[in-house]
């Protein structure tokens, strides 16, 4: 059949809005699942957005069309619509209105609510408001329907905080708390490179792009190649990683490079030159204030100005160490990413900007200036930003109960969280984008076929590369925002601390995924933060207050995505018409 040109409007408000939705899971749920990175210093937040970028595509692209199914066909019975296009084409085209609306609210306001629960909740109410409650799944539906769905918001953060306790809870009691730590580190660490290959590897073969038929191989053959990538990387970690870091943390050699990673076994013969008396040859990853003479300034807890003395004795202890450093904000300077920019350098605009010199300004100094803010911003400094001294204190408190461990065995698991970030993300994209790409795959298949969509249509890789790289720019220009509000706000992190959640959350993502069952990222990450919190000082190593927040943002979800998707399609279908 022919396209269903007379409707080309709605259409174009399910891209415009999917594209959207698409924008929010970038900014609000990608950012949720690299705050634990940025937030213990194992990357800064420009390294953090490019690694986000490359593996949220990737997993949307590859990963992506098992939840996208549930997304399409698992809420909405399809005999809701009687075979009616235009009925499902508008359905569909509220609920992406509906939930992109949330998400821009929600976004703005830095909460970080659920992208997937806020479509689900959409598109429930624009059935209720199709064809009566009867026409939703509220069932089970083979792990489809809305009570999977919504018994994730209990079972996806017990699930992944059991996940997190467990990863950090062997890396605490084998490495942490040993004596020689960076021994023990060292030996552990090829088991974490396999673990973390496996979980990966799994995640490709079992979610692979239907094109691909990964799942299709023999089951042994499909065993053999998880554990054997596994083993390579393994290997590839002793070749290479083992000598580089020997280098760096044992030796201290300062002078190491990241290209030196590539001598591999040469590095155990590089002689490593005296360690100047300032120290520096790892970053420094503590939070709170050290008790030691040496004065570690913390913008958790010192807010967005330091004072000139405190800048100095800050500065003092690891010089390759900017993000613990908050400059002084001033007519002169900005703070950004821990590194400091003379405005006076940049050239006034006088005269109408049109004018060449003008334009030269603005393409040279303002353009970029604009185009890289959102992966500019100094993460650690804002997550105080608006608290008072009774917030911090109790905060403070928190944080004490959590033991910060050597900063050189902490370096070498700055590593493994960079593998675990990584494999994170590719769990989101397979998962969250979905989000977007569901709704937006029915409204395309009904507008170019004009045929109501039917229980299984593939969905085109095109949609995933376009959604999904729309996502990349949400992170990249307004992640920051919510990025703020986690991390060390929950409780104290550190590279070991990080890489356990992040683990954990990864696991969890992945076994809904493999499952069908669109489980909320954000709910995994926050989650599996506060088991590695409990699992690291106790219960009163979580700031529950945050935490209750949170939730409350979660269950708030529901029902405001699913009424706005409700009236909004209830009043057009039974608007009066000519």
């Amino acid at each position: 059949m022919a396209k269903l040109h007379q409707w080309d409007y709605l259409f174009v408000i399910g891209l415009l809005f999917a594209s959207l939705d698409a924008y929010n899971i970038g900014a609000n749920d990608v950012a949720n699942s690299w705050a634990t990175s940025v937030a213990s210093k194992s990357l800064t937040l420009r390294q953090a957005s490019f690694l986000a970028a490359i593996f949220e595509f990737l997993g949307a692209v590859l990963a992506g069309s098992h939840v996208t199914s549930t997304i399409k066909n698992g809420i909405i019975g399809l005999d809701a619509f009687n075979d009616n296009a235009g009925v499902q084409l508008l359905t569909f085209t509220c609920a992406i209105t509906a939930s992109a609306s949330w998400l821009m609210i929600a976004t703005r306001k830095s909460w970080p609510v659920s992208t997937t629960y806020s479509i689900i909740s959409a598109l429930a109410g624009a059935g209720v408001a199709v064809s009566g409650w009867d026409s939703v799944q509220w069932g089970w539906n083979n792990g489809k329907g809305l009570a999977a769905i919504f018994g994730g918001m209990a079972i996806a953060p017990a699930l992944a905080g059991g996940f997190g306790a467990v990863v950090f809870g062997i890396t605490k009691y084998a490495v942490l708390v040993r004596k020689n730590s960076i021994q023990k580190a060292l030996y552990i660490s090829p088991v974490y490179f396999f673990t973390i290959a496996v979980v990966l590897t799994m995640s490709i073969v079992y979610k692979g792009a239907p094109q691909l038929n990964l799942d299709d191989l023999p089951q042994v053959t499909i065993a053999l190649a998880i554990v054997l990538t596994g083993l390579v990387i393994a290997l590839l970690s002793i070749l290479f990683w083992l000598p580089f870091v020997h280098a760096k943390v044992v030796k201290k050699d300062y002078t190491i490079r990241w290209y030196h990673f590539f001598y591999g076994p040469l590095l155990w013969r590089r002689a490593a030159p005296e360690l100047p008396s300032g120290g520096g040859h790892v970053p420094d990853y503590r939070i709170l204030t050290s008790e030691s003479s040496e004065t570690v300034v913390s913008p958790v807890y010192s807010g967005l100005s330091i004072t000139e003395p405190d800048l100095e004795s800050s500065l003092a202890i690891s010089p390759q160490d900017t993000l613990d450093t908050v400059r002084p904000l001033d007519a002169t300077h900005e703070a950004q990413g821990g590194q400091t920019k003379d405005l006076k350098s940049v050239p006034d605009i006088e005269g109408p900007w049109i004018l060449p010199r003008n334009l030269w300004i603005i393409v040279r100094y303002r353009l970029p200036k604009i185009l890289t803010h959102g992966t500019s911003i100094d993460i650690h400094a804002l997550q105080t930003h608006g608290q008072d001294e009774a917030q911090q204190a109790r905060l403070r408190k928190v944080h004490e109960q959590s033991t910060q461990y050597s900063n050189e065995t902490e370096h070498l698991y700055s590593f493994l969280q960079v593998m675990t970030a990584c494999t994170n993300s590719f769990a989101h994209g397979s998962n969250d984008t979905a989000n977007a790409i569901g709704p937006f795959a029915v409204i395309y298949y009904v507008w170019s076929t004009g045929m109501a969509t039917e229980k299984n249509t593939d969905t085109p890789v095109w949609q995933f590369a376009l959604l999904g790289g729309i996502l990349v720019i949400g992170l990249l220009t307004y992640g920051y925002n919510c990025m703020s509000v986690l991390g060390n706000r929950l409780t104290l992190l550190s590279p070991a601390r990080g890489m356990s959640a992040e683990l954990g959350s990864s696991i969890t993502v992945l076994l809904a995924s493999q499952y069908g069952i669109p489980v909320s990222t954000t709910m995994c990450i926050v989650g599996s933060t506060g088991g590695v919190g409990i699992m690291s000082g106790g219960l009163r190593a979580v700031n529950w207050r945050a935490f209750g927040w949170i939730y409350l943002g979660w269950i708030i979800t529901v029902p405001v995505a699913a009424v706005l998707s409700g009236c909004l399609l209830g009043i057009i279908l039974n608007a009066p018409h000519w």
